[in-house]
């Protein structure tokens, strides 16, 4: 299947691509809104910026080509492959654990494409755009190679990807005994800490506005996360006294 969607993918290299280096145009959606609000505030709605894009290997767009058809045939793919997956080993589950088995990957599937969204609206067209038209004299003019542009959108959008798993992994830990609401509150400001250093090694560059970027969606889960295992914890002595297991 995914194999499949990669012949596709190579095959239909224009579309996919207008999707991928869609977030260098100043007419991109996210930038049209900010502009937007930002001339309600300002008055100023000029948002124009212009960052080109260039190769700067021989085999370096071949290789481009083939990465993200392989990526976007996998993306694709993917609830096929789970549910394949699924299949293969639902019959070693008892049909309490095919239930949990069913909302932990259907949750993270879920989260996983969100994390992968924010990244591709938000995130990384707000990364670019600061970081592509930053400049620290008139004098020097940015060229930003394609691979670079590539690099940092996969790597960026797998990794938000994998973070907004945060919500799934709390309530699947909490059902395991392992963590509560009172210990992710006790330990919040630890867990801050944490999520900066982590957002540190998630963020391709160093400055503190992409950091600020990829902690905030983070923290914003951790708490996310303490009312649903608070929920969880709330509903299930409820189920008990229903006489549901």
């Amino acid at each position: 299947m995914s194999t499949l969607l990669f012949i596709g993918g190579l095959g239909m290299s224009e579309e996919v691509f207008s999707i991928i280096l869609a977030p260098k145009d100043s007419d991109f959606t996210t930038y049209r809104v900010m502009d937007i609000l930002g001339g309600k505030i300002s008055g100023d709605t000029s948002g124009y910026f212009s960052v080109q894009l260039i190769n700067t290997g021989l085999a370096e767009q071949f290789i481009i080509h083939m990465k993200a058809s392989m990526c976007v045939g996998v993306l694709c793919a993917s609830p096929y492959i789970i549910y394949q997956l699924f299949r293969f080993v639902s019959p070693a589950l008892y049909e309490e654990e095919k239930t949990y088995a069913v909302r932990v990957v259907t949750g993270g599937y879920i989260m996983f494409l969100l994390g992968v969204l924010l990244t591709y609206y938000m995130i990384f067209p707000l990364t670019f755009r600061f970081l592509g038209t930053y400049q620290i004299s008139d004098d020097i003019t940015n060229l930003i190679s394609i691979s670079s542009y590539i690099s940092t959108l996969l790597v960026m959008s797998l990794c938000m990807g994998i973070v907004f798993e945060i919500p799934v992994l709390s309530w699947l830990f909490a059902k395991m005994g392992l963590i509560s609401p009172s210990f992710m509150r006790h330990y919040r400001k630890h867990a801050i800490v944490i999520i900066l250093i982590i957002a540190a090694i998630i963020t391709p560059t160093s400055d503190v506005v992409t950091l600020l970027l990829v902690a905030l969606p983070m923290i914003i889960l951790y708490e996310c996360s303490i009312f649903i295992i608070r929920g969880n914890e709330s509903a299930t002595p409820c189920r008990t006294a229903n006489g549901v297991s």
